[in-house]
């Protein structure tokens, strides 16, 4: 199918999902799963009939085609009561919410790796709601291609997570977060891990980099996962089968949780964390091999998990994660611990991101990338700070994202820094040559700047990416003054805990000095 074909079909199925929700008595969480499923039994049975011509012509009476002839060709065994062919041609007193329910039983059945993957409670539906939905889905095993529903299957996670709000931020990632991240980590092979996936799609976008570059993902990576919230798993894996993508997702609390045996184990890191988590139990994590550089004093996660990328790299590794912008800036302990992180040298590379890139907040963001591998070499004791506030699409009144062009830019100037060839598919040729006309990496006001650790211990071992490339021109109408207002709250309330703290110890000194 044509790149239009398929956008304005994913655009007409969610316009038509939507509007069946939109008059039906389901909230968007409760007919996100029971849609997902439908999209999942659609995929399966498209793959199953592109090789089952191929399967049956290879069998014979002695040798009938068997289970094991679909599995040998990566395929998903689909028996009849389970294809939407099938349901959607149910007669009309037939009850279809058992029939789709009895049908997720039968590929599980036949397939036990998606045993309590799938979703339930079609049942819970309303007759016409899932009637008229089989009817949207059922033709698409004929009409699209194996691809084709791994997008509509994000595009679906996407707007969901739109619907949902902050519910929805918690599992999904915008993609062009992930893609950037994606392209500057460079995942070519290796063990990736999330010990924060959600749905699952920082793995899907590492495999699609893959097969960008002209290789097998299934055969180049082993994905591992860790997600709390237990509801979510299911959509991980989902999301990796649709993807053609096998991987260990478990459900963990990767505070306390270690599920992979993580420390030095994987080559990439990649995540997307909740940000400033607070009431996390550090009695517990007294200890732990997976924060060498010691548990931060202030209330607040975000040195846990930035310790936790770090730690579970191997001495080649690299990591891209999302972190809250008062990280980069975090004073006393969490201070602390970041210039432990820089005189180490695996910090390679900062990105500071616009406001409204996410549904869950409005703040803007900055994107670390840690590189192991870079330790005893010439960039050991330099950062690449790149401030990309200025750069981004408008999509509506309040979310942004980036286009291929600008990713590919903004991962090409990471290219420079370290001395690797540049891509141009995307067509960022011609902002490459505005900004660096020889062809080689040089700092540039209020865009990019490599800057020493002697300059970084100067700022204060500020990670802050605006301390070093310059001011740029900021329209007054991008600042996020709740984002800074909480960033300066965040800071207020940390210093009165301390001044507390120091109080109390000045009053315990005194009166023992009174009671002597």
């Amino acid at each position: 199918m044509k790149t239009y074909d398929l956008v304005r079909v994913r655009a007409m199925l969610w316009a038509a999902a939507d509007e069946l929700r939109a008059n039906s008595k389901l909230t968007p969480g409760q007919y996100r799963d029971p849609v997902l499923g439908l999209v999942f039994l659609a995929y399966a049975e498209n793959r199953f009939e592109t090789v089952r011509g191929e399967v049956e012509a290879k069998a014979s009476a002695r040798n009938p085609a068997a289970i094991a002839d679909y599995k040998a060709k990566t395929v998903l065994y689909v028996p009849d009561e389970a294809r939407l062919s099938t349901l959607v041609d149910l007669p009309e007193g037939d009850d279809v919410g058992k029939a789709t329910d009895d049908a997720i039983k039968a590929i599980e059945k036949f397939n036990p790796e998606l045993k309590d993957i799938l979703p339930r409670g079609y049942q819970k539906l309303e007759r016409s709601t899932l009637i008229e939905l089989l009817r949207l889905f059922a033709p698409l095993p004929t009409q699209l291609e194996g691809d084709a529903f791994g997008f509509i299957y994000e595009d679906f996670l996407s707007n969901f997570a739109a619907q949902e709000g902050k519910g929805g931020g918690e599992y999904f990632t915008p993609y062009s977060i992930v893609r950037l991240i994606v392209e500057i980590l460079e995942p070519f092979q290796g063990r990736v891990l999330d010990p924060a996936c959600g749905s699952g799609g920082m793995f899907v976008q590492c495999a699609k980099f893959v097969e960008r570059h002209h290789a097998s993902a299934s055969r180049q990576l082993s994905v591992f996962g860790a997600e709390k919230t237990e509801d979510t798993v299911p959509l991980a894996k989902m999301n990796l089968a649709l993807h053609g993508l096998s991987g260990d997702i478990r459900q963990a609390n990767s505070y306390y949780e270690d599920p992979h045996g993580a420390v030095g184990a994987f080559d990439y890191v990649m995540a997307n964390p909740p940000f400033n988590v607070d009431k996390i139990k550090k009695d517990q994590l007294a200890g732990d091999k997976r924060f060498p550089f010691g548990l931060p004093k202030a209330d607040n996660g975000n040195f846990l998990w930035i310790q936790q990328f770090y730690s579970a790299l191997s001495p080649q590794g690299r990591a891209g994660f999302v972190m809250a912008n008062s990280a980069g800036d975090a004073g006393h302990s969490e201070k602390e611990v970041r210039k432990q992180l820089i005189e180490s040298g695996s910090v390679d590379v900062m990105v500071a991101i616009s406001s409204n890139f996410f549904y869950t907040v409005t703040l803007p963001v900055t994107l670390w990338f840690l590189d192991k591998a870079k330790v005893g070499t010439p960039r050991e004791a330099s950062v690449l700070f790149l401030d990309a506030r200025n750069l981004f699409r408008q999509v509506d009144r309040a979310h942004r994202d980036f286009t291929g062009e600008q990713i590919e830019f903004l991962a090409n100037i990471v290219r420079l820094y370290r001395g690797e060839n540049v891509e141009t598919k995307e067509g960022s040729g011609a902002l490459l040559k505005e900004n660096f006309p020889d062809g080689n990496y040089v700092d540039v006001g209020g865009l990019c700047k490599v800057a020493t650790r002697d300059e970084i211990e100067a700022q204060g071992w500020s990670l802050n990416p605006g301390r070093y490339t310059g001011t740029a021109v900021v329209d007054e109408s991008h600042v996020d003054f709740m984002g800074d207002l909480e960033a300066l709250y965040e800071e207020f309330s940390m210093l009165s805990d301390e001044a507390d703290l120091l109080r109390s110890k000045v009053n315990a000194a005194v009166q023992g000095v009174l009671d002597v």
